[in-house]
């Protein structure tokens, strides 16, 4: 086979970048109709975080005990100590120590005070419970033997029903709100003109519409447990150690924890950028695995016929392998995040706790401050994986709301008008168009009517512009320049729903979904029932083949109607516009890829069809139109020819050299 150049991915025309404020501030237009459920989930996030208080208000008075010794020791340590005082100012002459060693001893009193009554309260609040903190002899068993009986499990308990409450109430807001996300991306991508749908790769969008919105439906249940929590936690653990090194007097302390804290998120600030390019990159890709099998499944029956499998499964496992490389590239740098931030961390607390040894701050007092950077550590870790997720989110983002911005659909009158019926004409009074990516138009200048009741046909080659005559008759696209009326009023006036149960259309490639015979031929008409759907399909000659099998009605199309033959799915297609009953038929010829016996019956159930109703029909065979009313050649765009057959035919141009190459006469 010979080498083609592999489909590399390409950002389509409308992909822009978003700032995480612009992206975020969207995903909260939609969860803010679940506010309440946020609101709660994010309170006992906060509430979890308030649970370390008593934890740490338990640390310092408790080790406050474990390093006093009996009050008789403790009262020889302070005669000892006042006596070395008394023979130090005797010695020296110095009173400034004398001072000085005062203060510290006042300090140290008024400290050991503020231990002793937070100590009594808690011994109180023991008491009462039925628990005694200290025995005769003053020793300390009791008190942890309290804490972890009682203290413990009671918090624990806490915990657990909050952090319940916090993940189920942000999960159950993030998965509605990404269901809302997904329905509206839809129903825009729907909203959006044919121009927009020729130049989409359907497999990107399906990746924009399912597997994106999918992963930030995880990164939001996780951004909002994080954020309802984390912080928290951290405010609260910090608050304690200001209050605890204001209390201890260690605000020099305090000072360089402060100056030392913001290190912590160095290694967050200087790879969140990496993370956010390899992670949109990722996505691209795997968009484009996902475009690469669609295109696959799609032309199955190409791929078979030319025995081009292995082909298909080189280029399949080229794009997973580029996947691969993205994705493992936004993963290292997300995995280098966490242990960065822990290195960090432990170099800072070991500079900490270094700092605090030679200045000489007591174990009671360093403790209950490093007790609580401790603690932080693990909601910072968090923050740092946070950090990633929001990137990973953001880039997910950008593809979804690049699609939301889209501006391409066909824009309904402010005040448009209701039209029930089809009374006189329809009329294209001097109509162009030019698709986007053209670079010239696909009609020019078409003028023309189609009177009610009469067939108008459309013959020319390939790429003449019949088919963009029957999407500008249907409002599949507005035209350039000129207008389109039906019974005098422009078409973009007409209220869109009331212009579609006014023209109906039966298409040359039908395709059915992968539903029941029934729900195809009474798709576009819910009301139908089960009589009508049966009455459709005999006008269609469609009844005799469908009850032919076991399941009948109830039989499965296939994807895209494959487990049906072609005349099959024709006839389906015509019984589904019988049920319909359009008074406008748009019919891009049915029969001419048919054998000669289902063409037949296929001809048969559209002359049918095309009773009483005005037909505009595109034309591949030229016989089928020898009886229209009005036939209209078209070349490159232009209309050069009008007329029944015989007048074009007379006329000795290119109408007849279509006839002649059909051995038509």
């Amino acid at each position: 086979m010979a080498k083609t150049k592999p489909k590399v991915f390409v950002a389509e025309f409308f992909d822009r970048d978003y700032t995480a404020k612009e992206a975020y501030a969207r995903v909260w237009a939609y969860a803010k109709r679940y506010r309440s459920r946020i609101f709660l989930g994010v309170i006992c996030g906060m509430l979890t975080a308030g649970t370390l208080l008593p934890l740490y208000q338990a640390i310092q008075p408790t080790l406050a005990k474990v390093e006093s010794r009996p009050t008789t020791e403790v009262v020889q340590e302070k005669k000892a100590t006042e006596s070395e005082a008394t023979i130090v100012e005797q010695n020296s002459g110095q009173g400034s120590i004398t001072a000085q060693a005062s203060s510290i001893a006042a300090k140290e009193d008024k400290t050991a005070k503020n231990l002793e009554k937070k100590y009594g309260k808690i011994r109180k609040i023991a008491k009462k419970i039925g628990f005694d903190l200290q025995d005769e002899n003053e020793s300390l068993g009791a008190p942890l033997l309290f804490v972890i009986i009682v203290v413990v499990p009671l918090i624990a308990l806490a915990r657990c029903a909050l952090v319940f409450l916090n993940h189920y109430c942000l999960a159950w807001a993030g998965m509605k709100t990404v269901r809302d996300i997904r329905c509206d991306i839809l129903k825009h991508v729907q909203n959006q003109s044919m121009q927009f749908h020729g130049r989409i790769d359907v497999g990107q969008l399906m990746s924009r519409c399912t597997s994106d919105p999918q992963q930030v439906q995880m990164i939001i249940q996780n951004i909002l447990q994080e954020l309802a929590q984390a912080p928290f936690e951290i405010i609260v653990s910090v608050g304690f150690i200001i209050y605890s090194a204001i209390e201890n007097n260690m605000l020099p302390t305090l000072g360089i924890i402060f100056v030392g804290f913001p290190m912590f998120m160095c290694p967050v600030v200087f790879l969140s950028k990496r993370i956010r390019k390899w992670s949109r990159r990722a996505l691209e890709r795997f968009a484009l695995v996902g475009s690469r099998i669609h295109e696959i499944l799609t032309c199955v029956k190409v791929v078979k016929a030319y025995d081009t499998a292995e082909f298909e499964n080189q280029r399949y496992l080229k794009a997973n392998n580029d996947t691969l490389k993205a994705t493992l590239r936004a993963m290292r740098w997300g995995l280098l995040v966490g242990p960065a931030v822990e290195t960090v961390g432990i170099f800072l607390i070991c500079a900490f706790i270094i700092w605090c040894f030679f200045t000489g701050v007591k174990l009671s007092a360093i403790i209950p401050m490093l007790a609580p950077l401790l603690i932080i550590y693990k909601p910072l870790k968090q923050l740092s994986r946070l950090q990633v997720q929001i990137e990973q989110g953001r880039a997910a983002l950008a593809r979804i709301w690049s699609v939301m911005d889209v501006a391409m659909e066909l824009q309904e009158a402010t005040e448009p008008i209701e039209k029930n019926s089809f009374e006189s004409k329809v009329v294209f009074d001097d109509v162009s168009f030019k698709y986007d990516t053209a670079d010239k138009d696909a009609v020019s200048h078409a003028s023309f009517e189609i009177p009610r009741g009469k067939v108008i046909a459309v013959v020319g080659g390939t790429g003449s512009g019949k088919s963009t005559l029957s999407g500008l008759l249907a409002r599949f696209y507005d035209p350039r320049e000129g207008k389109i009326t039906m019974d005098g009023v422009n078409l973009k006036d007409i209220k869109i729903e009331n212009l579609r149960n006014l023209v109906g259309s039966v298409q040359q490639e039908t395709l059915l979904f992968n539903e029941s015979i029934e729900y195809n031929i009474a798709y576009g008409s819910p009301s139908a029932t089960h009589e009508q759907v049966v009455a459709a399909a005999k006008m269609a000659n469609a009844h005799e083949f469908i009850i032919s099998q076991k399941e009948g009605y109830s039989r499965i199309c296939g994807e895209k109607g494959f487990a049906l033959s072609g005349g099959e799915r024709q006839r389906i297609a015509i019984a589904r516009a019988i049920l319909k009953n359009p008074p406008i038929l748009i019919l891009d010829e049915a029969t001419s890829a048919l054998d000669t016996v289902t063409e037949r019956l296929v001809q048969d159930a559209i002359d049918k069809l095309m009773k009483d109703r005005t037909t505009f029909a595109i034309a591949h065979r030229l016989s089928t139109i020898r009886n229209a009313d009005l036939i209209l050649v078209m070349q490159d765009g232009v209309i050069v020819e009008r007329g029944t057959h015989d007048e074009l035919y007379s006329a000795n141009g290119v109408y007849r050299k279509l006839c002649e190459m059909q051995h038509q006469k």
